[in-house]
């Protein structure tokens, strides 16, 4: 958290110096989000909404067989494309349904506060509306917490889950603080705070999250990922707000005893090129004896993206 700080300081500092009047930063916000979103790159012709009590839901289905819900990674610029390279390997095997979260890629973007109950309760009225019977479910990164809470829930709606890279069980800890209340204020400003969210998810931000954390190997980042992940960021009418609640760590909960209590098969897979995984995943371990860790080789945040392969692999096998 304290480097996430640092960086917030950092591009408030940046954006503070920026000698512009404020209808000339607002141009360049609008000019900035028009340019993003302009090539579509996200759109898919057989996509569905679920017409969520919140909002609008954007989802898709595919293949035959059990039911396999697949939930992206929680930020800002992840949506269901997360899981493009894999969703082909499996769909003979398995009904697939991706869901983009509420205020993500192409759902509904409402100017709200985000947090892990909202998503609970997303999930699991998804789950009961939309797929209709107890289901498989796929996370990734910091939303791996989603279905552990709903699971703990309503246990009756899930099957097996699988977790891809969550994030430490210290870190899902972490609540809001007295500064989160100031980052939130400014981040939350209709122009200066629209500007530092730009400047945290420029298309050059994006492209070294892919090149030094989401993959292992740099060479395989394309523009193919970057640009879409780029427009996923800026789509709606307030992308800025789940940045907002992330970051401020209004998503985050502890999932401590709902791991003591789930009675469900939890896998854990990691990308073995991630500093600590090994002992992060182990760490699971500790409250829940029954869970099963994973490493895959050559990888990092996106295995699912990087070695889709190797992922599905692993999906046929335990699930």
């Amino acid at each position: 958290m304290k480097a996430k700080k640092k960086l917030l300081t950092l591009l408030i500092l940046s954006a503070g110096s920026v000698v512009v009047s404020g209808a000339g930063i607002a141009a360049v916000n609008k000019l900035i989000k028009m340019s993003a979103v302009s090539r579509n790159l996200l759109s898919e012709p057989e996509h569905q909404c679920y017409k969520w009590r919140l909002g609008d839901i954007y989802y898709t289905k595919t293949g035959s067989g059990k039911p396999l819900l697949l939930i992206h990674d929680l930020s800002s610029f992840s949506c269901g494309f997360e899981w493009s390279r894999l969703i082909p390997l499996l769909q003979e095997q398995y009904t697939i349904y991706t869901i983009d979260l509420l205020g993500c890629g192409r759902s509904e973007k409402i100017n709200m506060t985000y947090t892990n109950y909202l998503y609970v309760q997303l999930i699991t009225d998804f789950i009961h509306s939309v797929i209709g019977r107890r289901t498989n479910v796929i996370a990734t990164g910091e939303a791996a917490s989603i279905p552990i809470m709903a699971c703990y829930s309503t246990p009756s709606l899930f099957d097996q889950i699988m977790l891809i890279n969550p994030l430490s069980l210290l870190d899902y800890s972490q609540i809001p603080g007295r500064s989160a209340r100031f980052f939130k204020f400014i981040l939350d400003l209709p122009v200066i705070g629209t500007m530092i969210y730009h400047m945290a998810s420029s298309r050059k931000s994006i492209e070294t999250l892919f090149t030094e954390e989401f993959f292992c190997n740099p060479v395989s980042v394309t523009p193919y990922y970057t640009d879409r992940y780029y427009e996923a960021a800026h789509l709606g009418a307030y992308p800025k707000a789940v940045f907002t609640s992330c970051f401020c760590n209004y998503t985050k909960c502890n999932l401590v005893n709902a791991l003591k209590k789930i009675d469900n098969s939890i896998y854990l897979v990691g990308g073995a090129k991630l500093g600590a995984i090994s002992e992060q995943l182990e760490e699971y371990k500790k409250y829940n004896s029954s869970i099963e860790t994973f490493l895959i080789p050559n990888t990092r945040e996106l295995p699912q993206m990087e070695a889709p392969g190797q992922v599905c692999e692993l999906i046929q096998t335990y699930l």
